[in-house]
């Protein structure tokens, strides 16, 4: 087994089943020369410490914090790595399994996340995971580097780029001491009643496909609603933050941001018709509209008032935006007074 994975057989995930259905499906990366690789792992490493210390600059957060270096994985070590976070996260939210057929829905949920991790793994260019071993920055190298090729912009710079929004996320979670206990309570929350009322409402499954953000959306009791839209606007100000911090270092930092900006924008938007419904059901088309609409919240609160003030968002749960605020960012400015 595992060990990053362990767990009783009692579980609702059967994650070992999880990494391994993800492993089989994961496509290999585009193909590197070793000697390549080797120096873009180490300068990736070295690139993750830069980036933080610009991050820290810039909004004024973490000053006094260790620097840690990015942990740089392949596309299968990022599947490990994002089911033991996902482990971690739910460990405890969802009901025990119990008996043989218990079994089989665990076997059964470990079959459907491998099959989204796997999906996800040739498109994660790097994540923060703030809820496995006391937090780790994952830097995917192969999708790097096949992103970096298509938008055929300089690797320095667009390594750099993806680090600066990585570093962000490793600052909201280190610099803001409540912010991980928080967001892991609001998942329990929202995981506790997933199961209520869910045949009814798969019957207009048409319907809802088209009118969701994604499958987390379709399953939630009506009671979940609130819950669901504070977990989307927190995770909207996050994503968001970070994509404005990591044009707004700047080019002395990142020479061709505009560049690079202006070509993962329009790439972000692009796949073909299966890829494109894949998105949709996984609520990958709602992560891209999270980045926009989060990116212009920060934007105009630091325009209105600056970095230091707006980092007042950053004070406890009740000055977080509602999902109303995000869109409306002069109400929260009135409600919050920063």
């Amino acid at each position: 087994m595992n060990p990053a994975t362990q767990q009783d057989r009692s579980a609702p995930v059967d994650w070992d089943l999880a990494v391994t259905t993800a492993t089989r499906l994961v496509r290999p990366g585009p193909v590197v020369p070793r000697a390549e690789a080797d120096v873009a792992v180490g300068r990736l490493r070295e690139l993750a410490v830069d980036a933080e210390v610009h991050v820290r600059e810039l909004t004024g957060l973490g000053h006094g914090l260790p620097l840690r270096a990015g942990e740089v994985v392949d596309r299968p070590g990022w599947v490990r790595a994002a089911v033991q976070g996902l482990a971690a996260l739910t460990e405890g939210a969802l009901p025990k399994q119990s008996g043989a057929f218990g079994g089989l829905l665990a076997g059964t949920a470990g079959v459907q996340a491998g099959v989204v991790v796997a999906f996800l793994s040739g498109r994660v260019l790097g994540q923060y995971d703030p809820f496995s071993d006391g937090g780790r920055l994952l830097l995917v190298a192969p999708n790097i580097v096949g992103a970096q090729r298509a938008l055929d912009v300089p690797g320095e710079d667009f390594s750099m780029w993806v680090c600066l929004h990585e570093g962000t996320h490793r600052l909201q979670f280190t610099a803001v001491p409540w912010l991980a206990g928080h967001f892991s309570a609001q998942v329990a929350e929202l995981l506790a009643g997933m199961d209520e009322g869910g045949s009814s409402r798969l019957r207009d499954l048409p319907k809802r496909l088209r009118e969701a953000d994604g499958i987390v959306d379709l399953l939630q009791a009506p009671g979940q609603r609130e819950v669901l839209d504070r977990l989307i606007a927190l995770s909207t100000l996050l994503e968001g933050h970070a994509d404005h911090v990591m044009d707004a270092v700047g080019p002395d930092v990142v020479p061709s941001v505009l560049t690079i900006r202006e070509r993962f924008t329009a790439r972000r938007k692009g796949g073909g018709l299966l890829d494109r419904v894949l998105r949709t059901l996984l609520g990958v088309e709602a992560k891209v509209r999270q980045y926009a609409e989060g990116a212009a919240f920060t934007g105009h609160v630091v325009h209105a008032v600056g970095m230091e003030r707006f980092n007042t968002v950053w004070t406890g749960p009740e000055t977080l935006p509602t999902r109303a605020e995000i869109a409306d960012p002069a109400a929260w400015l009135r409600r919050v007074r920063p």
